[in-house]
């Protein structure tokens, strides 16, 4: 029955208690059912119990179905769970062995086209090489070459995430496409053998000759592919005491005595993933950190949990677009990227031993990401935490800033709440300074974009004078970089760390803000930070010079004139090579010209 307007007529008959409609669909349900069915589970007496199983189950729900259009999915969804029951804790395992199911399948109707042009010893490594691989295995291949479901459809079947069902696939594919090398088959040959296994179990010669599998079917994304590899035994770096993966802070998204993203859980003690979520026993995490090619682009972040062992769902993203944090079915968008919750300095796995070491001695803790040099390429690192709490670290060397992985849709229905002000939801704006250095009057303009995806047509400029004479026009060093993916208190103090410039930092629960203190020579540096909008509010200056600077950024930017007209001049060689040391210079009163 291929007709939907036809098949939706008569659920809805069956619905209102025609009995011979009921019939008739609950033929055409156990025709489509059995061919499904047996794809699962290789067996012809399995196949017609669980398929009639599901035809009487369906009798008992039937008055549950609320969308007619939604039938197929329904009535698979209840032969799927029926599967899965029967495989009970043989669902992740090889529960089928070489000589159990002989020629139960290559030996049946054998349609036309493909099936009947290969041999019958092919047919039998084809079969054979199916019931080798896990039942998950052969599901996931199942609904997606031979239903056509779309992964969004397959997540909501199996209840785990969308991103899991693309990881699912590729490993599905990877174990056929070994299984069918065990029988001298090359890499050429999966699509071959799917498309062939797929109409050799076909119910009928019509049937058979819709059997199609696309290489566009089976692609998967290159971010899928690392997660599938990650969780493999051969590829997982473990961590040990020896600190392959040396332990870090808990980022937070509201404060640093606060963790939305589990609330009222404590972490473990002896180790702590460096990430958004609180390292918790009997809870599966993917934490994800993607950095671009020699830092030039945004860090993104993404966690994936599972924390009460059954339904995966992200409830962080962090791209070059905005931040997210997912409550249940509510997504949150704010003005500020991560922070951890003891105030540590954010750390990225390509930091150098030299900055590492800095931090280190600063926080008075060794630890931090395992050191990765800069490579042209990106930069993606997979923590992993399984229900027993051990972590895994894996590095791969991709650029998938591209990857829909990053690009996160959320589920159908989700509320939004966008809690970003004008300015971030802009994702760029201008700003003021004004203040005093020395009794000197000290002025400046300067723009800065929010996001690394407005950082390209609004990149950021700054055009600061103190006395009338020019200090800086393009450094941005020591300033806020929120662009780059990390938070205001991480750019400025790794920005000093760099620098070899000692600093402190101190949290104000009650106003929100933080203080961050650095000491060069001569006397301190005070940045004052709004953590929620992600801002540098001031920089007071103490020592042998005293100012400070004030910053104002617009809300409103559409009756702004020229005097935000970016210059075309460059930062000087000097600015460049002292990186956030121009701020220290502007304090001894050596900068400018």
């Amino acid at each position: 029955m291929d007709n939907n307007r036809e098949l939706f007529e008569l659920v809805k008959k069956a619905q209102l208690g025609d009995k011979e409609c009921l019939n008739r669909l609950a033929e055409a349900a156990r025709v489509r059912l059995r061919e499904y069915v047996q794809r699962l589970t290789l067996k012809e007496e399995l196949t017609e119990d669980i398929v009639q199983e599901s035809i009487l189950e369906m009798f008992k729900v039937f008055d549950k179905l609320k969308k007619t259009d939604r039938f197929w999915n329904w009535l698979e969804g209840i032969a799927f769970n029926k599967v899965r029951s029967h495989y009970g804790r043989r669902w992740r395992h090889k529960a089928v062995s070489l000589s159990d199911v002989g020629c139960e399948i290559a030996e049946t109707n054998s349609p036309d086209g493909l099936a009947d042009m290969v041999t019958a010893e092919l047919k039998q490594v084809v079969v054979k090489s199916m019931a080798r691989l896990q039942p998950r295995y052969r599901a996931v291949l199942t609904m997606r070459c031979y239903q056509g479901m779309k992964y969004s459809e397959i997540a909501e079947l199996m209840k785990c995430s969308e991103f899991g069902v693309q990881a699912l696939f590729y490993r599905a594919k990877k174990a056929l496409a070994k299984e069918l090398s065990h029988h001298g088959l090359g890499k050429g040959s999966l699509l071959t053998a799917l498309v062939l296994f797929g109409k050799m179990t076909a119910t009928s010669e019509a049937a058979a000759t819709k059997v199609s599998v696309t290489a566009a079917t089976c692609k998967v994304g290159v971010a899928a592919g690392i997660l599938a590899t990650a969780s493999s035994k051969t590829a997982i770096v473990s961590v040990t005491a020896a600190g392959a993966l040396a332990v870090g802070a808990v980022a937070v998204t509201s404060g640093p005595e606060e963790n939305p993203a589990v609330p009222g859980k404590e972490a473990t003690k002896s180790l702590q993933i460096k990430g958004p979520v609180e390292a918790v026993s009997k809870e599966v995490m993917e934490c994800w950190y993607y950095y671009p090619p020699n830092g030039n682009g945004a860090v993104m972040m993404r966690l994936e949990s599972n924390a009460d062992g059954t339904q995966s769902y992200s409830p962080w993203l962090q791209n070059d677009q905005s931040n997210y944090y997912r409550s249940k079915n509510t997504i949150y968008i704010n003005n500020h990227r991560m922070w951890t919750n003891d105030l540590s300095v954010w750390r990225l796995p390509t930091d150098s031993p030299q900055l590492t070491e800095f931090l280190s001695g600063v926080e008075g803790k060794r630890e931090g990401l395992r050191y990765v040099p800069h490579r042209i390429g990106g930069l993606v690192v997979v923590v992993k935490q399984d229900q027993n709490g051990s972590h895994s670290q894996i590095t791969h060397r991709r650029d998938i800033s591209d990857e829909e992985y990053f690009r996160y849709k959320w589920p159908a229905g989700a509320k939004v709440v966008d809690n970003r002000d004008v300015m971030h939801k802009r994702g760029w704006t201008y700003f003021e300074i004004t203040g005093r250095i020395n009794g000197k009057e000290a002025r400046g303009r300067g723009r800065i974009p929010f996001v690394y995806a407005t950082s390209k047509k609004h990149w950021p400029w700054i055009d600061l004078k103190v006395a009338g004479r020019i200090v800086s026009r393009a450094c941005f060093a020591g300033l806020s970089r929120p662009w780059m993916g990390l938070h205001t208190i991480d750019t400025v103090r790794r920005d000093a760390a760099q620098k070899r410039i000692w600093f402190e930092t101190k949290y104000e629960k009650r106003s929100g803000k933080t203080e961050v203190v650095l000491k060069p020579e001569g006397g301190k540096i005070v940045y004052t930070i709004d953590m929620k909008k992600d801002v540098i509010e001031s920089i007071e200056f103490s020592g042998d010079t005293q100012g400070r600077l004030n910053f104002n950024y617009l809300q409103d930017i559409d009756n702004t004139g020229s005097e935000f007209a970016e210059s075309g001049r460059q930062a000087s060689l000097r600015e460049r090579s002292e990186g956030m040391l121009w701020l220290a210079h502007l304090m001894e009163g050596e900068l400018g010209q």
